[in-house]
């Protein structure tokens, strides 16, 4: 796992817990142990912070082979990236859906590496970050299902 996530990787299981009542990965015997199993899951997993133009702040293995970035470079993108520029205002839609709503879990749509590979996503759940008090913290997605277009 990469040095410096393990508060981001908390944040991202405690806020799935808090959103679903079930674990995002299987607890392992540590902390430690439970951050890399979420790193290595076999769906992908990438989350964003608050700015006004989101940056991803955390994607594992499956996201990062997903996206076609490495992980400092996927670090580095706007999460708008993710989506083609004429799919970007349905994106924004659908995070405004899940600001409202706190998640959700029917999302479908096309996204794109940054290679310029589409694929689209066919089972996904996105929930917003809070921390221990409750305050926003950003969005992630669980991408469970995809296939190249």
């Amino acid at each position: 796992m990469v040095r410096g996530t393990e508060e981001q990787a908390d944040l991202l299981l405690r806020s799935y817990k808090h959103w679903t009542g079930k674990e995002l990965v299987e607890p392992q015997a540590t902390p430690s142990a439970t951050y890399e199993a979420l790193y290595q899951a076999p769906f992908a997993l990438a989350s964003h912070d608050t700015a006004d133009d989101p940056m991803f702040n955390y994607g594992n293995l499956a996201a990062q082979r997903l996206f076609e970035m490495d992980w400092g470079t996927l670090l580095s993108h706007p999460s708008r990236h993710s989506a083609e520029p004429v799919n970007r205002e349905e994106r924004a839609r659908l995070l405004e859906r899940v600001t409202s709503q706190g998640f959700i879990d029917d999302y479908k749509g096309v996204r794109i590496s940054s290679t310029g590979r589409r694929f689209r996503i066919e089972e996904a759940f996105i929930w917003n970050l809070i921390d221990s008090k409750g305050t926003y913290r950003g969005q992630a997605a669980a991408l469970y299902k995809w296939k190249d277009l």
